[in-house]
């Protein structure tokens, strides 16, 4: 796992009250993380994400896994380094929690 992938895990989503798998396999595609339970798969984009074959290639991989009724949130390691807790609230939304729900 990246920095940015061990900080969301080991800050966050240990903590969540539902399984999270790390590093999941689905069909072809090896996703960040994966919450079952709502079918939402979370990725943490570095700087290479950017490049356009390489953001043609996740936006096919977004609407196959959309396809399989998955939902992908896509976060930037900028965005998990400069504005953690507003990732934080949108994937709590996403999945229809609240920081009350978390695992203190």
């Amino acid at each position: 796992m990246t920095h940015e992938e061990k900080h969301l895990w080991y800050d966050f989503l240990k903590m969540l009250p539902m399984p999270v798998k790390r590093q999941k396999n689905i069909e072809n595609y090896i996703v960040d993380f994966y919450i079952p339970q709502v079918k939402t798969v979370i990725e943490i984009d570095g700087i290479q994400h950017t490049a356009d074959d390489h953001y043609e290639k996740d936006q096919n991989r977004d609407l196959n896994l959309k396809k399989w009724g998955i939902k992908v949130l896509r976060y930037s390691n900028k965005e998990i380094n400069s504005n953690f807790n507003s990732v934080v609230l949108d994937i709590l939304n996403n999945i229809g929690l609240t920081e009350a729900d978390l695992n203190l």
